[in-house]
């Protein structure tokens, strides 16, 4: 999969430094933390998932479940304008990608084997994103 363009909202090197190697090759590259090494996998407070970043609003806590796939999963982001999606046909499967909307980081991938009305498991890097809790 081809890297993602640069954002002109903040320089490349600066957000490297910011989030971490692991996190950069996520957000730019299209890269996958190992399962089960976020915290945020078992992570159940009250609050908001906001874009690593850039710092865009993604998912709330009340839509977060435990998939037991070993990523943070949810079943819905916070609106319609929050992801983009895209296909993804890398490691010989055909998945669908989802991109923040505001920056176009790479978050991880939709599923459609999560519970709820929708059906739909969005399995996140836990690198991904930051969590600020419910004040």
């Amino acid at each position: 999969m081809a890297q993602l363009p640069p954002s002109d909202k903040f320089d490349e090197d600066e957000l490297r430094q910011r989030v971490g190697d692991l996190a950069y090759d996520v957000l730019r590259n299209q890269g996958t933390e190992r399962p089960f090494t976020s915290e945020l996998s078992a992570h159940f407070e009250k609050g908001n998932y906001y874009c690593s970043a850039c710092g865009h609003h993604l998912f709330a806590s009340d839509e977060k479940f435990d998939a037991g796939c070993g990523w943070p999963s949810f079943m819905t982001p916070v609106n319609d304008e929050a992801l983009t999606t895209h296909k993804d046909t890398s490691h010989g499967m055909i998945r669908l990608e989802v991109r923040c909307a505001n920056c176009g980081s790479h978050q991880g991938h939709v599923f459609d084997d999560g519970p709820g009305p929708t059906g739909q498991r969005f399995c996140i890097n836990g690198v991904a994103i930051d969590f600020q809790p419910s004040a």
